[in-house]
Formats: C-alpha cells, structure tokens, sequence
C-alpha cells in the first residue's frame, strides 16, 4: 500500500488532499478486496466444482466426502451431514445449505444390458418437480454413478419409424415419462452391465457440464442450490472473526418430507439462537440449464460474513 510521503517523493504532483484520498480509498479496498477477489475468482471455482457434482437426496455420499476434504476439521453425522463449528460462546446460531437434488436411481436392469430409472427426491419440504422434469432426459446423456465409479450413458429415443401411425388418427404422442427412460450404456447384457459395478439403486443424473457465459451467469442442473453452497463455503473460507458459535452445516435429504438432514443437526447440535439457509434465485429452474448469477452469489458471501460477524 502506498503511504504519503511516498506519494509526495514522486515529485510532487500529488497534493496532500490527493494523497489523503488515495491513502483512503487503499485502507477501504485492502479491508474488503478479500472477499472481493475470493467472490470474483475463487467464488466461481468453487461454483464450477460444485455444479459438477451429483447429490442425488438420499445418496449424498460423493459430495460429503468431497466437502470434508475441503474443511479439515469438519466432521458427518450420522445422517450424512457436513457440520463446522465455528467461535465459540452465545449466542449459538446455524447457517445451512442443503445439497441434496432431484435425480434417479437404478430400477431395474433388463436381460439386454438396459436399465430403466426411477426418480428421487421429486417433492418434500415444499417443493415439488416440474411436471417437463423428466422430460429433458429424453435423447439427453446420463451419468450412472457405480460401485466404480461413473458410467457415462444415454437415455434412448424411441424410434419414428417404428411408432409412426400406430396411435389413433389424430391423437397426439404419449408425453415422455421416466417409466419410457431405457438408458443405454453401450452393454448387451444384465451381466456387463454388473461388471461396470453398477446395481439396482445406482444414482443417475443427467451429465453435469456446467457452463459460464456472460456476465458471470452459471448454467447447470440446479445451479441455484450449488452456487448457494458455494457461497456459504466461500465464506467459511474467509475466516471470519464470528460473534458466539457458528455451525455451517451442508446437509443431506432436504427434498424428504421429514427433510431428515436439518432435523439431525437441530437434535444433535442444537438448540440455536437462530437459523439461516443459503439461496439464490435461479432462473430455468429444473432444467439441465439453470441459471444463477455469481454476481448474486458474491452479494451472498458479503451477507454471510456480515451475519456470522454480527455486524
């Protein structure tokens, strides 16, 4: 940072009211170009790395593992929870971010090396799928996620051809539903198919290619959840001098009914002073391109840190 007297050591054509400016506007953007520069480069890193991941609810296990691995000193509950105590002391308050997403498992495996799929996480806590949901899975490419390791795939299309004129005259074509997803990993057989490690209840999610365009604009299959963890983990990252105790939280099976992952939290670290959930707007939502603005997530981390300092 530039003080003063080195302003006026080049030559004097800045005057001390300048210098008084400039001196301040550095103290200004020195306290808050961490979070600045985390929010415009790591911020969308991280985004990037969390909108790549599959956490179908209920089959989380991937992503924990890979949280625990970001935040040394982190613990899992019993639930599958990522908990992070942060200060110490009153008042006790919790900040969450649910990971879980609406996806599919493994229904079934056919004699011919198909599988067929069933959806997971459609409703619970308020929110329900989009009734087109599992319609962009058809022609659209899968991942299949075995005992080892991913399995890229492709959800069939049913022929023209063979289907033309078939229904009655005039009526239009049954809707695509998950029970019409016979999803092809290139096997011929139940048998290759189980040495590709993968079995009944395998998660499956449309590929994750996440794409960033324009103005910081992220689109993935649900961006908005990921981009709001990110935030929260940016956060986290910048080391806040927090009020009390904070618990960071990224929890598991929200999309349930019971959303069983807060509720675990609350019994076993509770009760807090006050609870706060991460989230961003997003719009396309439910489909393989929705969007969030990261400019939305950097005024997340500012609100995070402001709140986990008591300011």
């Amino acid at each position: 940072m530039l003080s003063i007297s080195t302003m006026r050591r080049t030559g004097g054509l800045v005057d001390g009211r300048t210098a008084r400016a400039a001196l301040l506007a550095c103290v200004f953007l020195s306290a808050f170009s961490p979070v600045r520069l985390f929010a415009q480069g790591d911020l969308d890193r991280l985004a990037l790395r969390f909108a790549s991941m599959t956490a179908v609810t209920g089959l989380e296990q991937a992503m924990v593992d890979s949280l625990r691995a970001l935040f040394p000193g982190s613990t899992r509950d019993h639930a599958g929870n990522v908990t992070l105590t942060l200060g110490q002391g009153s008042p006790k308050r919790l900040f969450t971010c649910p990971l879980d997403e609406v996806g599919y498992v493994v229904g079934n495996i056919l004699p011919d090396g198909f599988l067929l799929l069933r959806r997971v996480g459609g409703g619970g806590a308020g929110r329900t799928a989009s009734p087109l949901f599992d319609q962009q899975l058809e022609g659209h490419r899968v991942t299949v996620f075995g005992a080892r390791g991913a399995v890229p795939g492709v959800v069939a299309v049913k022929s023209t051809h063979l289907t033309r004129g078939r229904g009655a005259a005039g009526t239009p074509d049954p809707v695509f539903t998950v029970d019409n997803a016979y999803v092809d990993l290139g096997a011929s057989s139940a048998a290759e198919v189980q040495g590709l490690g993968i079995a009944v209840l395998a998660p499956v999610s449309l590929a994750k290619r996440p794409h960033l365009y324009g103005e910081r604009l992220l689109a993935a299959p649900v961006a908005g959840r990921r981009a709001a963890c990110a935030a929260l983990a940016a956060a986290v990252q910048a080391k806040p001098k927090v009020k009390g105790t904070v618990v960071v939280a990224f929890t598991v099976q929200s999309l349930y009914t019971s959303n069983a992952g807060l509720a675990s939290v609350k019994a076993l670290l509770g009760p807090f002073d006050d609870i706060k959930t991460a989230a961003l707007p997003a719009r396309y939502a439910d489909t393989a391109v929705e969007t969030v603005a990261l400019a939305d997530a950097d005024r997340l981390v500012r609100e995070i840190l402001q709140w986990m300092e008591g300011r």
